[in-house]
């Protein structure tokens, strides 16, 4: 296959009628420029130039083949003129993945506002809990909580600063009380999220001294994390859940933060992408955005 470089190189000597010159406009050194000559003319199959110590002329077959570089250089050219205007641009199709809870409660809404902000946008969303797989499945990016376990992924944080709460409804408290120490939960009904067999019914915290892990327990285990939410709201039991994903509802009162003087496990939320070349200016407007938001909710925790 013809190198871009070598095409530019042919073109530049036979409009300088010298192949040194080429060399040193496009800062290359004789040797490498004759090498790249070289390299082309076997790939062609053909000579294209006929050197000397002191005159460069085109062969028969250099003339014939020189109109053809002209316009392939050209064409690129005019190829990477339209991809540069597309990426200054907020346009096209913005494909990304999300969590169930994150997605629906917040991004939703959100995602609204960006499209009216930039109508030209369209946009694809897969929620799921699951971790999304950047290399088989049809997205640019996708936002996740926790530390990225794939080394080989492009993470951006989004609210590095983001914790678990422990939350429940006014009903549930008003029935079964409220837990004033860690202990206590031993006694209560949670809600359990599950990402496929693995249930995550040992929730860590901090009280101030050490770091505490509890294994708790409940009748109620989902693999949507938006279920386990509205299971809290509907007055179920206890959740453990990001501060992100009930905000909304500790700020209208549907949920009520327990021990807040407890230090949570940490859920960075992180934008993901297989490739930094993905992140094209709608989703660094869109990165933009939900950091922006995202610390308009942190700022409602640090009132509480």
């Amino acid at each position: 296959m013809l190198r871009f470089d070598d095409l530019q190189l042919f073109v530049r000597a036979a409009d300088l009628g010298s192949l040194s010159a080429a060399a040193r406009v496009m800062d290359l050194s004789p040797a490498v420029a004759s090498a790249a000559l070289k390299r082309i003319e076997v790939q062609l199959g053909a000579r294209l130039l006929a050197r000397s110590t002191r005159s460069l002329r085109l062969t028969a077959e250099g003339q014939g083949f020189l109109d053809y570089a002209r316009t392939a250089l050209s064409s690129l050219d005019e190829g990477r003129r339209l991809l540069a205007r597309g990426q200054d641009q907020v346009s096209g199709m913005l494909q990304l993945s999300a969590p169930s809870d994150f997605g629906r409660n917040l991004l939703l809404p959100w995602l609204d506002e960006f499209q009216r902000e930039h109508p030209q946008l369209a946009v694809r969303l897969l929620l799921g809990d699951r971790i999304a797989d950047l290399f088989r499945q049809p997205v640019d990016i996708a936002l996740r909580y926790g530390e990225p376990e794939d080394s080989s992924l492009v993470a951006l944080p989004v609210a590095t600063d983001n914790r678990r709460v422990l939350c429940a409804s006014p009903d549930y408290l008003a029935r079964q009380g409220e837990p004033r120490q860690l202990e206590h939960l031993l006694q209560h009904n949670c809600l359990l999220y599950m990402l496929g067999t693995r249930v995550h019914d040992h929730w860590q915290f901090d009280d101030g001294k050490r770091e505490v892990g509890l294994t708790v327990s409940g009748d109620r285990f989902s693999d949507d994390a938006d279920v386990v939410r509205l299971w809290a709201i509907a007055g179920a039991g206890i959740a453990y859940k990001s501060w992100l994903d009930v905000a909304n509802d500790v700020t209208a009162g549907r949920l009520k933060v327990l021990l807040p003087e407890l230090t949570c496990e940490r859920a960075p939320l992180n934008l993901l992408c297989s490739h930094r070349a993905q992140l094209s200016k709608p989703v660094k407007l869109l990165r933009d955005m939900l950091i922006e938001r995202c610390a308009e909710l942190a700022g409602q925790r640090s009132a509480l």
